[in-house]
């Protein structure tokens, strides 16, 4: 089967949908509002849909990766974005070098866990 596919767009939740979309604006998205309480969030040609939905059983177990040219170069303006002070919750964890490439992870507002890497080239 060849699915000839153009993109993957996961929805994730949020647990303060204005909170989370300013986090993801801070963070370097951008927006595009399809409805009241849905936007699509991009970088480039890839993205995600924000939801004004919570369910704590599935925030809590929802895991995005998203990889970088550069997750060193990602770290450091990651830092300088100072996130865990501005919004509640928000954790982030330094780069892990690994088997098959590096990456670092950030918790946004509602517990979504992303991954932030680079694979070996």
């Amino acid at each position: 089967m060849n699915h000839q596919a153009k993109s993957i767009r996961p929805f994730i939740g949020s647990k303060n949908y204005e909170i989370s979309r300013q986090f993801y604006l801070d963070l370097g998205f951008k927006e595009s509002s399809i409805e009241p309480n849905m936007s699509y969030f991009y970088s480039g040609d890839f993205g995600f849909y924000l939801q004004n939905y919570y369910a704590k059983d599935w925030i809590d177990n929802t895991m995005v990766f998203m990889e970088v040219e550069d997750v060193y170069t990602f770290w450091n303006e990651l830092q300088e974005l100072q996130l865990p002070e501005k919004y509640e919750g928000v954790k982030i964890v330094p780069i892990r070098e690994l088997p098959w490439g590096r990456e670092c992870f950030v918790h946004d507002p509602s517990g979504i866990l992303w991954h932030f890497g680079n694979f070996n080239t």
